[in-house]
């Protein structure tokens, strides 16, 4: 039987593989209400530090929303703005584009990423491309707009850059998605899951406290309020104060890697 999502353990990281590869992996119900689910547990689960997201195939990352499949359900597409009151425990409502996980996320994108699957990359946190991999919004050229945070593009770019890209519909090759900022690396297809797994492994090698509060902190700067990029006292005193700055001063102090216990 086919596993809609795909998790494999490498270390400290876990892969989550989107396996739509007949259906350009796109997302569904199923496929999101599993997500949901793997980021819930990746949530509490200590083994697990970083996560790589990746589309199985070597054609589409994802290609957005089914819109079929979302047509015939009552769910509504993941991503886009909730009305007041409404209900939000449905499975596939676990999983948002605005807050994927307090854990690193890094998108391992080999093909194209449109539409939903382009929302979902810019919803990670850093991105490894293929060079074949292709990035956009055609939602206009449908007569429908990007709702599942497209539409913040103009947080990570200038405005023309954002308005051109929005209001086109057209497409981005990886190297100029790249120049813009919106990719770490590029690398060829073949290699792709071993560079992202090794950014992942550099990352989840530093203490878990201090990773999952940058991050929170660094988002938070751009995303909301540059004022906010600030650790409150709280935070530092959770970071500063924990057994892993202990452990950390000390490894350094002794020469030998730190063992980290997240606390």
């Amino acid at each position: 039987m086919t596993t809609i999502l795909e998790r494999a353990q490498h270390g400290l990281v876990q892969v989550l593989t989107l396996n739509r590869p007949e259906a350009a992996n796109s997302l569904n119900p199923e496929l999101i209400a599993a997500l949901g689910q793997a980021f819930g547990e990746i949530e509490t689960d200590d083994a697990t530090q970083v996560v790589v997201l990746t589309g199985a195939g070597e054609r589409i990352f994802c290609g957005g929303m089914d819109l079929r499949a979302f047509s015939e359900s009552r769910d509504r597409p993941a991503g886009t703005q909730r009305e007041a009151g409404e209900r939000t425990d449905a499975p596939a409502s676990a999983f948002d584009f605005k807050d994927i996980s307090t854990k690193p996320v890094i998108a391992a994108v080999n093909g194209a990423a449109v539409g939903g699957g382009f929302e979902m990359v810019l919803g990670c946190d850093l991105v490894v491309a293929a060079a074949h991999a292709r990035f956009g919004l055609p939602e206009v050229k449908r007569g429908l707009m990007a709702g599942g945070g497209g539409t913040l593009l103009g947080t990570r770019l200038p405005l023309a850059l954002a308005l051109e890209v929005a209001l086109t519909g057209e497409l981005i090759d990886a190297p100029r998605a790249a120049e813009w900022g919106l990719v770490n690396r590029i690398v060829p297809a073949e290699a792709l899951l071993e560079a992202s797994l090794a950014l992942a492994a550099t990352i989840a090698a530093n203490g878990p406290l201090a990773i999952r509060t940058t991050k929170q902190l660094v988002r938070r700067a751009v995303l909301d309020d540059p004022k906010r990029g600030w650790a409150t006292p709280e935070e530092l005193t959770g970071v500063f104060g924990s057994e892993d700055a202990k452990e950390g001063a000390m490894a350094f102090l002794e020469k030998r890697p730190p063992v980290w216990k997240g606390r």
